[in-house]
């Protein structure tokens, strides 16, 4: 199975692209796994919440998803603990699944159009993140699943 996370936006603070990068080489030990980036929206300050969701969605739904499935990490998901997210993506490998595709969206969430296309949508916290830091904590999480499935001693509950 390949994992893939699809973000909308570059992340441009040095400290977190520096951590992304790190969390990914581990990650290249377990599983095929790439970061996706949509890039930043041109002129969005003239546009509204709604028309840049709208604009968003269409670039997210532009890529090709047969033989994938994809969810959103998005505020009104299912929240995990890090044990519980380990088996989700556990499960998803054993399934057959040719490719699992999460997505962090822009600052306003998703169109419609994109959660229709949704298997689900999952949660980090309760807490709001900048985009950058969801980032690094969605790969983050990613790894840490991986070292739970594997039984690694990453993980300590």
């Amino acid at each position: 199975m390949k994992l893939t996370l699809l973000v909308v936006g570059k992340t441009d603070k040095t400290y977190i692209k520096q951590a992304i990068e790190e969390y990914t080489k581990r990650l290249k030990h377990y599983i095929s796994f790439e970061i996706q980036i949509i890039p930043d929206i041109k002129n969005a300050k003239n546009l509204t919440n709604s028309q840049q969701k709208t604009t968003e969605g269409k670039l997210i739904l532009s890529k090709d998803y047969i033989g994938k499935e994809v969810h959103l990490f998005d505020e009104g998901g299912k929240m995990f603990s890090s044990r519980e997210f380990a088996g989700f993506i556990e499960k998803k490998m054993v399934s057959g699944l040719k490719e699992l595709v999460f997505v962090i969206g822009g600052p306003y969430g998703f169109s419609n159009e994109v959660y229709k296309q949704a298997k689900s949508k999952i949660s980090l916290s309760r807490l709001t993140f900048s985009h950058q830091m969801a980032r690094l904590l969605c790969v983050e999480q990613i790894y840490r699943a991986f070292t739970i499935i594997k039984g690694e001693p990453y993980h300590h509950d």
